[in-house]
């Protein structure tokens, strides 16, 4: 007999065949885990921050609390809706069955997109982490070759090969995924409680409290553009609602989203404060995607001055895997409802993971790495991923935070204070998200006058994200009208 799902919308539960095919087999502190390592605080810290400097100022800590607000209240969304349906596919079903199966189909597969996108870019970053680290050992050659960090070709080579070795964890089992996470996570938030607090009395940069004022930002430009960057920087925290069937308890999946997320915040306003004090901002702007490392020379002699870059090398392949995990549930769960073929259903036989998925998952990330090279430099490479994946996860953020919306609707009258969590908060979230990528994918548009492949590019950087979206719709005429999907015929099955 199918398990059932409480659903106290009225609606009646769902049922499905296959809901507790995976094992249950995390608590609250590997969900956690897994959402804070996506979320990767060491990697935003480290290349983010000085990317959002060139943009905010010396506001890093003012943007980073403003995009804490419309997150966290989007948080309150996904986690009353994982409250009555945990689900492998989260935003994916929760968005089908409320608003539309087409709305929910795009967004799940614009999450699937952007964050295979971003595991290719990712690739990147860790390669550029490890030969930085081997540099620092005094190995610069191999073979003859000089190995160069800003090599987007030696960088993704590289990282390709941490990527697989990810993966393959992640086939192994959850629970294994997680224990490693948390042994990474330990070893980065130390040495960045270490650093960060260390800089916080020994720069000398003159500390403002306008830092914090949000009221001080340059220009409305410098809003929306900082906005999406900090909002990208606080994405993944949803990933554990993807792993919520295999929670033991399912508030545990929630407690771990808001834990991860409200640790991350704390942490940005920490490093955003410390870099500011121990760097000027042309310094801090400057270094982008080296922005850790240099702020670790500048505080530590060699070899405590590795820590941060062996700490962000952590972050990344941490990222990697809890990236791949989601992603490949999510696949799993539209496998089960017939938008995909059954290869994406098929788990281990020992683990009960989506191994076949994650497999697919990885080799897909593997081959837009591999065509990825064909922008030259790595800060280039980050700089194209990241605004257009924002804007991106503002959109199927809002999405998600509308169906919360949408569904709970009755709790204003029967229990306003769950309706200021699950239905207004999440408004006023998707409200806020949708404005700032709006204005930023206008600003794309407006500001050139023709198209160059280059991450600089407004118009490439707005194909980007509407290739995102597009290409999912033959897709889904596909599994309406050939598949006959009953995700599609019955949505609220």
């Amino acid at each position: 007999m199918a398990p059932t799902v409480k659903d106290d919308t009225g609606s009646g539960p769902r049922t499905g065949a296959g809901h507790d095919a995976m094992h249950k087999s995390i608590g609250l502190l590997d969900g956690a885990a897994i959402a804070a390592s996506s979320t990767a605080a060491t990697s935003s810290i480290g290349i983010g921050l000085g990317l959002m400097a060139g943009v905010v100022g010396l506001h890093l800590p003012a943007i980073m609390l403003l995009a804490f607000l419309p997150v966290l209240a989007i948080a309150g969304g996904y986690g009353r809706l994982n409250a009555v349906e945990p689900d492998a596919g989260s935003s994916y079903r929760w968005v089908g069955r409320t608003l539309s199966p087409w709305l929910g189909f795009l967004t799940g597969w614009v999450n699937t997109v952007g964050t295979v996108v971003f595991m290719a870019y990712t690739t990147t970053v860790t390669g550029s982490a490890v030969i930085q680290l081997l540099d620092q050992a005094h190995l610069r050659s191999v073979a003859g070759l000089r190995l160069d960090p800003d090599s987007t070709v030696q960088c993704t080579l590289l990282g390709l090969v941490v990527l697989i070795a990810a993966a393959l964890v992640a086939v192994r089992g959850l629970d294994l995924a997680a224990r490693l996470q948390k042994a990474l996570l330990v070893f980065e938030y130390a040495v960045l409680l270490g650093f960060c607090g260390y800089g916080l009395f020994a720069g000398d940069q003159q500390f403002s409290l306008q830092w914090f004022n949000p009221f001080d930002l340059p220009s409305f430009d410098a809003v929306a553009q900082g906005m999406v960057l900090a909002v990208f920087c606080y994405w993944g925290f949803e990933s554990v609602f993807s792993v919520g069937e295999e929670v033991r308890e399912p508030r545990d999946a929630s407690r771990a989203g808001f834990l991860a997320l409200v640790v991350m915040m704390l942490l940005f306003l920490l490093a955003g404060t410390a870099f500011q004090r121990v760097l000027p901002l042309d310094e801090l702007a400057d270094n982008g995607a080296h922005g850790l490392t240099y702020f670790g020379e500048k505080l530590a002699h060699q070899p405590l001055a590795a820590l941060p870059l062996i700490a962000l090398t952590f972050s990344a392949v941490a990222s990697l895997q809890s990236s791949v995990i989601p992603t490949a549930r999510g696949m799993y769960a539209m496998g089960r409802d017939g938008v995909l073929g059954g290869v994406w259903t098929r788990l281990h036989p020992r683990h009960a993971t989506p191994a076949v998925g994650t497999l697919l998952i990885t080799g897909i990330a593997v081959a837009l790495a591999l065509v990825s090279v064909v922008i030259p430099t790595v800060n280039d490479l980050i700089s194209a991923a990241v605004n257009a994946i924002g804007v991106i996860v503002a959109l199927y953020y809002a999405l998600t935070a509308v169906a919360s919306a949408v569904r709970f609707r009755h709790l204003l009258r029967t229990a306003p204070l769950e309706g200021l969590r699950a239905v207004l908060g999440p408004l006023l979230g998707a409200a806020v998200l949708l404005a700032v990528g709006g204005y930023l994918a206008w600003t794309f548009y407006d500001s050139t006058d023709h198209f160059e492949l280059s991450a600089d590019n407004g118009w490439f950087e707005l194909t980007v994200v509407v290739l995102m979206i597009v290409t999912g719709l033959p897709s889904a005429a596909w599994a309406r009208w050939r598949r006959r999907s009953p995700y599609f015929l019955d949505p609220t099955s």
